[in-house]
């Protein structure tokens, strides 16, 4: 059991028949009346997020999330195919399970799969990833002064907005979190 006083970032816990994973929250002391807790969940299985406020002595079960390192083999369709590297057993899981969290991951790649009660309900890739830029305008020498970015498709798709100095056939280091261009590789 958890108590809602002790919530931090990334905590999981059941609630409602759901699992929900605490997002932000806020501790919060007013002049007058009882401390509350404050804070944004998540449905892990659904993606939904809530702002709930809670009392700090509310008790939740924990939800424990199995994490498996799995290898992207491939994609067909609608399903993508994963296997276990310790097992060698291969999963397939859809689409719409997925969103758009393999955006920045190639074949072949490691990722992790996450998993409650032995359902999976989302992959995480790794923070970083280092990718080829297939589709971009050409840079300008001088380019480096500003801050002016440009659109630029990677290997695997997705398009990243780079700084201008960044051209086609160059490898870019990207925060899969949150789908910015760090560095050139």
């Amino acid at each position: 059991m958890i108590y809602a006083g002790d919530f931090r970032n990334g905590i999981t816990f059941e609630m409602d028949g759901s699992v929900y994973q605490v997002v932000d929250f806020q501790h919060v002391k007013p002049g007058k009346g009882s401390a509350f807790v404050r804070a944004k969940i998540k449905n892990v299985m659904t993606g939904a997020i809530v702002e709930r406020t809670f009392n700090p002595s509310d008790k939740m079960p924990r939800a424990v999330i199995e994490r498996k390192e799995m290898q992207y083999l491939y994609s067909d369709e609608d399903l993508y195919y994963f296997m276990d590297t310790e097992s060698y057993e291969q999963i397939p899981i859809g689409k719409d399970v997925l969103g758009d969290s393999l955006k920045f991951v190639k074949e072949n790649e490691n990722v992790e799969v996450l998993m409650y009660k032995g359902s999976v309900f989302g992959v995480e890739p790794p923070f970083f990833v280092e990718l080829e830029v297939i589709e971009t305008e050409p840079g300008f020498k001088g380019d480096t002064a500003t801050n002016a970015t440009k659109p630029a498709k990677v290997e695997t798709g997705a398009v990243v907005k780079v700084p201008l100095f960044v051209n086609q056939g160059d490898r870019i280091r990207i925060d899969t979190r949150t789908g910015e261009y760090m560095e050139r590789a």
